[in-house]
């Protein structure tokens, strides 16, 4: 079982940056591949990284390349995503999510545990 708590959403203006954190309780974090994933209003839920639990494997979607960072902390139970030149088209509640094997990154029915979700707006 993992429990998994968003933190960091916020307002900031494009161009700006934006951290996230997931805090993740269970004892076998290191096992765990960790996604985030995003949820604009009407539209779908769509994946924007993706990191392994210890190979130190990154996927990240193509609208957010370059402009986002997934990392973890295997000792802090914590996955972050740090966001730079932010986008209004990157205005979204954002989730955490984690699944056993790192396959299927892309689907968000692939993974088993959620977080509650932060949102981060982007004004132009």
């Amino acid at each position: 079982q993992v429990q998994l708590v968003e933190s960091g959403g916020g307002l900031v203006q494009a161009g700006g940056s934006l951290g996230l954190s997931c805090a993740a309780s269970g004892r076998t974090f290191n096992d765990y591949l960790l996604g985030w994933f995003r949820q604009a209003p009407g539209k779908e839920r769509e994946f924007v990284a993706a990191i392994s639990g210890t190979s130190g494997r990154r996927d990240y979607a193509g609208s957010v390349k370059g402009r986002f960072t997934i990392s973890r902390d295997n000792a802090k139970n914590t996955v972050y995503l740090e966001m730079n030149s932010l986008k209004p088209e990157d205005t979204a509640v954002y989730y955490c999510a984690a699944r056993a094997a790192y396959s299927n990154i892309y689907n968000s029915g692939a993974y088993r545990y959620w977080g509650q979700g932060t949102q981060v707006t982007v004004s132009s």
